[in-house]
C-alpha cells in the first residue's frame, strides 16, 4: 500500500511517501517491509524492484495507491479524445507531466493547460500554490460547476464520501496535484518490461470483477476507509498504509476480498461502463 505525495522537493516524514508491505501466508500477517523515499522517483524504482523480486517469488500482490485513478465521466471527451477515455487520458498526462529525479515538476503548469482545453477559463482545476496571477488558473474562489460542466465528483467519491475532488491541487486533503503527479508513476510500473506481462490496472484492465489472471494488481484504495492504527512515534501517513494493507489482507485470509473489486452492486450498467473505461472505484467503497 502506497501513500503519495506531490511535493516539489525532497521530503520525508509526515506528508510525504510512505509504503508498507505486508505479506500473508495462511492466516499469518506479517509486515515485511515499511519505507519512506524522499523523492517519487526514489518510491518507483523501490516499488519496481521489490514487484519484481515479489513476482519471481511466486506471489501475487495487491498495489494499493492513496489517489484517485480516473477523472469524472465526460472528461477525455472534451479533450477531444476518442476510443479508449482512460488510457488516453493517462498517456496525456504521463506526456505532459515533468518530474524530476529531486521532485522538481510542472503540475501546475499541465493543470493550467488543462483547463484552458477543458473550458477555456480556470476551471475546473483550482488550487495555485504559487504566489502569481494566471489566466486559466486560480488559487482560489473557482467559480462552482453549473449545467453542462464536468462533475466535481466520479460515482466512487460519492458512494466513499471522499473529502476531495481530483480537481483540487492544494489545500487540506486535496488529491489533485497527488493525481497528476501519480498516475504517470503507476503507468511507468505497469509497463515496466518486468511488469508488463504480469500486471493489471483495475478496474480499466478487469473489469469491475475479481480477476484470477494478473500476479500484480493496481488499484486505487482511499487509507480513510479504515482508521489508522494507533503505534507510538509513527506519523498518521505510515500509520495508514500499515492498517490498509493489513485491513485488506486479512480479508484476503477469510476470503472476502475477492467479492470488493466488483465495485458497488447497486451501479447500473451504464454507471460500471463509466467506472470501467473513465471513472475507476475505490477499493472497498
Amino acid at each position: 500500500m502506497v501513500d503519495w505525495s506531490a511535493a516539489a522537493s525532497p521530503n520525508t516524514g509526515k506528508d510525504s511517501i510512505w509504503w508498507a508491505l505486508l505479506r500473508r501466508k495462511g492466516n499469518r500477517l506479517r509486515l515485511t517491509r515499511r519505507r519512506n523515499p524522499g523523492t517519487r522517483h526514489a518510491a518507483t524504482n523501490e516499488l519496481a524492484d521489490k514487484l519484481t523480486e515479489l513476482a519471481a517469488e511466486g506471489d501475487r500482490v495487491l498495489v494499493g495507491f492513496d489517489f484517485p485513478f480516473g477523472y469524472p465521466d465526460g472528461t477525455a471527451e472534451r479533450l477531444g479524445m476518442s476510443g479508449l477515455p482512460w488510457r488516453h487520458i493517462w498517456q496525456e498526462i504521463a506526456d505532459l507531466i515533468d518530474d524530476a529525479p529531486d521532485n522538481k515538476n510542472n503540475r501546475i503548469d499541465v493543470a493550467e493547460d488543462l483547463n484552458e482545453r477543458l473550458s477555456g477559463e480556470a476551471f475546473p482545476f483550482w488550487g495555485n500554490v504559487r504566489e502569481e496571477t494566471r489566466t486559466f488558473l486560480v488559487r482560489r474562489g473557482r467559480r462552482p460547476h453549473g449545467g453542462g460542466d464536468l462533475a466535481e465528483w466520479r460515482l466512487c467519491d460519492i458512494r466513499a464520501r471522499t473529502t476531495s475532488s481530483v480537481w483540487q491541487l492544494a489545500g487540506a486533503g486535496s488529491v489533485g496535484s497527488q493525481v497528476l503527479t501519480g498516475i504517470p508513476r503507476v503507468l511507468q510500473l505497469r509497463t515496466d518490461p518486468r511488469l508488463a506481462m504480469i500486471s493489471h490496472i483495475w478496474p480499466f484492465e478487469t473489469g469491475l470483477c475479481h480477476d484470477p489472471r494478473p500476479q500484480i494488481v493496481f488499484a486505487e484504495v482511499y487509507p480513510s476507509l479504515v482508521e489508522p492504527e494507533p503505534e507510538r512515534n509513527i506519523v498518521k501517513d505510515a500509520r495508514q498504509v500499515r492498517t490498509i494493507a493489513k485491513h485488506f489482507a486479512a480479508l484476503d485470509a477469510t476470503g472476502d476480498l475477492g467479492a470488493l473489486f466488483e465495485g458497488d452492486p447497486a451501479l447500473t450498467q451504464a454507471e460500471r461502463t463509466i467506472v470501467e473505461t473513465e471513472e475507476a472505484w475505490i477499493l472497498g467503497a
